[in-house]
């Protein structure tokens, strides 16, 4: 039991042991980080895998030349638009033919996925940048915006969009800032305020309507 506790908790806990999946495996480091961002996003039952933790960590270690900065974003852009790619083609595979009486099937069912569907395809590119940066929400959304037949081409551009901003801003974070003791403890208050600047302008326009009506 304790091999396999030790195992799980590498799993999860794996940005923490990055120094020494690069001490062992070298430039193959690049190829397993990859693989972690793309089952994270891309498989829907492995929500809890490590993401913007992995991502900061990365790019504090690019500061002291364990990576090379501009490769890991390329890599780690790849592997996000090709995860949500994935999860999407799952969600629209195997989405609309869940069974009604399952357990999955009481959550989506179909008038939940019509109606999703439309949601998505009027919203949907909001709500997939900001799921972005949302830790397991961000591993559903892709699966919901595939069950709920969202066109592809919109979901893609927005994929792309997201998966840049979202790299981009944890590596480059944790390039600059990463070693820095105060924003290393509180990282995921510097993601909740990127999550509240990134949906400011749709409270706003909410709030505006909603003051027309009075």
């Amino acid at each position: 039991m304790t091999i396999i506790q030790n195992i799980i908790d590498f799993i999860l806990h794996i940005d923490e042991h990055l120094v020494e999946i690069i001490k062992n495996f070298g430039g193959w480091s690049y190829g397993i980080v990859f693989l972690i961002v793309f089952v994270e996003t891309g498989i829907v039952i492995f929500p809890f895998l490590p993401g913007d933790s992995l991502l900061f960590a990365s790019g504090a270690l690019s500061a002291m030349g364990a990576f090379n900065i501009v490769l890991l974003f390329i890599i780690f852009f790849f592997a996000a638009v090709i995860g949500d790619t994935v999860n999407y083609h799952i969600g629209r595979k195997v989405g609309t033919t869940i069974s009604h009486g399952s357990f999955m099937g009481r959550l989506i069912n179909q008038d939940k996925m019509i109606r999703a569907g439309n949601f998505f395809n009027k919203h949907g590119g909001k709500t997939i940048l900001i799921a972005r940066f949302m830790p397991f929400i961000r591993t559903f959304i892709p699966f919901i915006a595939g069950a709920s037949r969202m066109k592809y081409s919109y979901f893609l551009v927005y994929n792309v969009v997201g998966a840049a901003l979202w790299v981009g801003i944890c590596t480059i974070l944790g390039y600059f800032f990463g070693n820095i003791s105060i924003v290393k403890e509180n990282f995921s208050t510097v993601l909740l305020a990127i999550i509240f600047i990134s949906v400011l302008p749709a409270i706003i326009d909410v709030i505006r309507r909603q003051l027309k009506k009075v």
